[in-house]
């Protein structure tokens, strides 16, 4: 029974010190944020203007949302959304070309990674609906890399149908890849999973004579002057996602996600508008580069604690036995 005193003291101290060290140190130094269900209805972006005490940005925000909300309540027709894409198709589709900073991603899956919302808010005012309005002070929407688009899609049931279409074209089911190089990879590289900024890195072979693999390091080269423009855009070069899955918690990346104005206010970085299964499938990816051993894991760890359970009874059963009649 002394052993067994002893390790109940050694397991509370420990555990009251690893709850001083890591969840109460940790809430005293990053303030704790709930997110809102991936719901992208402006009730984030109106609070964080209040409490700011900016007002007027506020009341922007609020006119803002009722519209998109105006919106979502129209019936959509896809195939006239159909004709009104084709000025999307000009930006966003393979082979873009960088634009103000920043490639346009591919819109293949968009109609199943993204809130239906959100794709409405983003035709109507990308920088309100990214959440990055304060980026443009000056200039506002038009400022955007994707501000001209509201001149062009500028009825509400313009923009119901192309939300319809975009619902409508689902391009089949989206592997975690595509969800993440549709929503992360146009800034994001993951070395992990062999993804730059600007895709996948292609497979190139040395020259027999030279030993120098000249397409590799063009490749290289259109790479680094991508990121140049990026990190000139957002004012820094955004980090590799290839362990943040290990290196932040889910509840972090989850809020963060969603809603990168709630944890690191003033950041460059856009609101994404991932729905559940987008935000399940980018999980899914990062887990897949960063973490691949977690389902072995998952799978061996039960196993070794009957183990340690096991040897544990056995081992206290033995000492029991051996010490009996020394006491």
């Amino acid at each position: 029974m002394k052993e067994l005193k002893i390790l109940g003291i050694v397991t509370i101290f420990t555990l009251v010190l690893y709850w001083g060290v890591e969840p109460f140190a940790h809430s005293q130094m990053h303030k704790h944020v709930e997110g809102h269900g991936l719901v992208y209805d402006g009730t984030a972006d109106i609070e964080e203007a209040k409490a700011a005490k900016k007002e007027d940005v506020a009341k922007t925000k609020e006119k803002f949302w009722s519209e998109v909300a105006e919106v979502a309540k129209l019936k959509g027709d896809a195939a006239a959304g159909e004709a009104t894409y084709a000025m999307c198709a000009g930006c966003h589709m393979e082979g873009a070309v960088n634009m103000g900073g920043v490639t346009p991603p591919g819109l293949e899956h968009a109609g199943a990674i993204y809130d239906k919302n959100f794709l409405i808010a983003l035709i109507k005012d990308p920088a309100i609906a990214t959440n990055v309005d304060h980026k443009y002070p000056i200039g506002g929407t038009m400022a955007h890399p994707m501000g001209s688009i509201s001149t062009m899609v500028t009825t509400p049931q313009d923009i119901a149908n192309v939300v319809a279409y975009l619902e409508a074209k689902k391009a089949g089911e989206v592997t975690p890849k595509e969800a993440f190089t549709e929503a992360c990879g146009r800034c994001h590289a993951n070395r992990y999973g062999h993804l730059t900024q600007l895709g996948e890195i292609p497979k190139t072979k040395s020259n027999i004579k030279t030993g120098l693999d000249i397409d590799a390091m063009k490749y290289k080269q259109k790479v680094a002057e991508e990121q140049a423009a990026l990190a000139d855009y957002l004012g820094t070069l955004p980090p590799d996602l290839s362990i943040m899955i290990r290196a932040r918690s889910e509840h972090f990346l989850h809020t963060f996600i969603e809603n990168p104005q709630s944890t690191l206010p003033g950041t460059a970085m856009p609101r994404t508008g991932l729905n559940k299964e987008g935000m399940e499938k980018v999980f899914a990816y990062l887990e897949e580069t960063g973490d691949p051993s977690k389902p072995l894991r998952e799978e061996t760890g039960p196993k070794v604690l009957i183990f340690f359970l096991i040897f544990t009874a056995l081992a206290f059963l033995w000492k029991k036995s051996m010490w009996k009649g020394h006491h």
